[in-house]
């Protein structure tokens, strides 16, 4: 933790304890290592093509076999995946041939292994960019998802590379210009690097100073501008009058008992970790700013999970929380214990730490543990009128999803400041790639119910009566929704009145969960 009483700075990124990291003021060797790195085809697409499908996805599962075998031969790829992402020591001459060897290692990024050979101080991973950029991920050995050592571990200040939460959370963010990013607890810097692809100055902070070096390296070595580092919890380091239009955080939520590993465990009792950031952050967003996190949260007996939920939310922001996933206590705890190789170790601690994790739950009565995503945004409206959409969605969705959440909260906007007359009045159309589907026994003359169901995002279902699907059907920005209403109501012989009167809610309903927009 940052000295609270002191002006705050940035980090100086000096690497912690662990092995020696490259240095991160080297730009000419980073830019020429960069180049030796494309020049081979280094990158997310030419390992695709090296190793195969097979081989591509056994190293996302840690086994390195065959991309060991993928990796026979002397071709530049071969010797850069085995030196950067299997961590196998190769020949010092044939590494010159690759790479601007003795920049290398006076630099840091490689080490003598033995004899002529080198290996590598670092894992580095090709990643690419939205938009098509060629990107590379630094972090520690044996650390990056994909790499030779997996994503657990059990050292101290250790630095992983980018996974399934990384990327999950990634795709979630809304991405469009803005002048501040934050990214809280960066890491190896992966939120970091998508936001300078769309944000003008870009801060990012880390308990773990290691952490802000490696993501300075991030950065360098994809060609990205440089971030403003600040070492520190949460928003302890940062300016207290310093706003943001973005805040992303992939925080340390495991809900642990202590925080016996920084890249993982908050630290603080239950998720509290989670609650803090979400509280803190309505006050550090500028109006219309956004704040997205994943999160873990408690389902404690006697409460209701989604009112808790709610209760997080800060004055002044709306808000949309997602739960993806629930686990029970036993599941949860077991998860974690994995994660770190807790399981391959002595028995008996094995079980001592088990007994701690289900202590701790039982003492809050814990059943069991959700998983999402927490967005905010921050909105004058909302200081009066605030919109707190608490849900849960486990089934299947189409990332990215950054441009789901902007028109999520477009959406809440234009509900929000429209009546029912409003709505009446208004002009709308369907939305693209949303089919209808009719369910009800064969041979019968009406269906027992309507469908909707979308085929992108977030893949929503709506079950519609015969009113709603039509109205949807015809929706095409040309007529009001009222005369569309007028229209089916003489079809139906229905009182036109009567059904300008019921409708409403369910077109309400149809924007909402986005098979409607505004035609204008």
């Amino acid at each position: 933790m940052s000295n609270a009483s002191q002006s705050p700075q940035p980090s100086d990124t000096r690497p912690s304890a662990l092995s020696a990291l490259p240095a991160a003021d080297r730009p000419d060797t980073t830019a020429r290592l960069r180049e030796a790195l494309l020049a081979a085809d280094f990158t997310a697409d030419g390992l695709l093509e090296l190793l195969g499908a097979p081989a591509y996805a056994a190293l996302a599962r840690a086994e390195t076999v065959p991309a060991l075998r993928a990796t026979r031969g002397d071709s530049a790829l071969r010797i850069l995946v085995r030196l950067f992402l299997l961590q196998q020591p190769v020949a010092g001459g044939r590494a010159a041939e690759v790479l601007p060897l003795e920049d290398c290692l006076d630099a840091g990024w490689l080490r003598p292994a033995g004899g002529d050979e080198v290996a590598a101080t670092v894992d580095v991973r090709p990643y690419g960019g939205p938009g098509g950029e060629d990107w590379f991920i630094v972090s520690d050995l044996g650390c990056a998802v994909g790499g030779a050592g997996g994503i657990g571990s059990k050292e101290e200040g250790v630095v992983l590379g980018v996974g399934g939460a990384s990327t999950t959370l990634a795709g979630l963010t809304v991405r469009t210009p803005v002048a501040s990013a934050l990214d809280l607890g960066t890491g190896s810097g992966i939120q970091a690097l998508h936001a300078t692809g769309h944000a003008t100055r870009v801060t990012a902070t880390d308990l773990n100073p290691r952490a802000l070096h490696v993501t300075a390296l991030t950065l360098a070595l994809s060609g990205a501008p440089a971030a403003e580092l600040y070492e520190g919890s949460l928003f302890e380091p940062l300016p207290e009058q310093d706003r943001y239009d973005l805040i992303v955080s992939n925080p340390p939520f495991v809900i642990s008992p202590g925080a016996r590993l920084t890249y993982r465990d908050g630290g603080m009792s239950g998720d509290d970790l989670c609650r803090t950031l979400v509280q803190q952050s309505g006050a550090r967003l500028n109006e219309g700013g956004f704040a997205q996190f994943l999160a873990n949260w408690e389902h404690v007996d006697g409460e209701d999970w989604q009112s808790r939920l709610a209760s997080w939310v800060p004055w002044g922001c709306d808000a949309w929380i997602v739960q993806r996933e629930v686990q029970d206590v036993t599941q949860y705890a077991e998860l974690w214990l994995r994660d770190a190789g807790d399981h391959q170790g002595d028995p008996a601690e094995y079980q001592a730490r088990y007994d701690a994790w289900l202590d701790e739950f039982e003492a809050r009565d814990v059943r069991s543990v959700g998983f999402g995503w927490i967005t905010l945004r921050r909105s004058a409206a909302a200081e009066a009128d605030p919109s707190v959409t608490v849900e849960e969605w486990p089934h299947p969705i189409e990332q990215p999803l950054g441009e789901t959440v902007r028109a999520h909260f477009d959406r809440v906007d234009y509900l929000r400041s429209n009546d029912d007359a409003a709505l009446l009045e208004a002009h709308f159309r369907l939305v693209g790639e949303v089919l209808q589907e009719q369910v009800g026994l064969p041979g019968a003359e009406d269906p027992e119910h309507v469908v909707l169901r979308q085929n992108r995002g977030m893949r929503r279902a709506a079950q519609v009566d015969t009113v709603g699907a039509g109205f949807a059907g015809v929706c095409d920005g040309s007529l009001s929704a009222g005369r569309i209403l007028d229209a089916i109501a003489q079809l139906m012989g229905e009182d036109p009145v009567l059904l300008r009167d019921r409708t409403p809610a369910q077109i309400r309903l149809l924007i909402e969960q986005g098979f409607l927009e505004p035609a204008s």
